[in-house]
């Protein structure tokens, strides 16, 4: 088999356990601890909120996911749905396209970041 149908199998399932144990998260979440970065710093760190975006998704509850961490949020809906596209993909005997990413990618990576960081710590929860 392929790498890229491998790959994209391995992503696929990984999305998809992702969305099944989506029920569970209450459980899972009350065992996490809480954010060392900001215990240290008295500062958000960029993924804080992320747990509570998660379980908002979990809900299906977009609206306060975004609120509580717009990039955490944007990127697990971009990797479940990936998923399962690649899940689609690598039945149908295709993996993923292989190429590299457009050279903006990495900046707009990088905006993306500090915005979501700058919304978080104004935000401040």
């Amino acid at each position: 088999m392929a790498p890229e149908r491998q790959l994209a199998f391995l992503w696929g399932g990984v999305a998809l356990a992702g969305a099944a144990a989506a029920p569970f998260a209450r459980v899972f979440a009350a065992a996490l601890p809480g954010c060392l970065f900001r215990a240290v710093t008295g500062i958000p760190c960029p993924t804080c909120g992320g747990t509570h975006a998660l379980l908002a998704l979990a809900r299906l509850d977009v609206p306060a996911a975004i609120a509580w961490n717009p990039l955490v949020t944007l990127g697990s809906l971009v990797f479940v749905l990936g998923g399962l596209v690649a899940l689609a993909r690598a039945l149908g005997g295709r993996g993923i396209p292989d190429g590299a990413p457009p050279r903006w990618a990495g900046g707009a990576a990088a905006l993306a970041f500090a915005a979501n960081w700058a919304f978080v710590t104004v935000r401040g929860r």
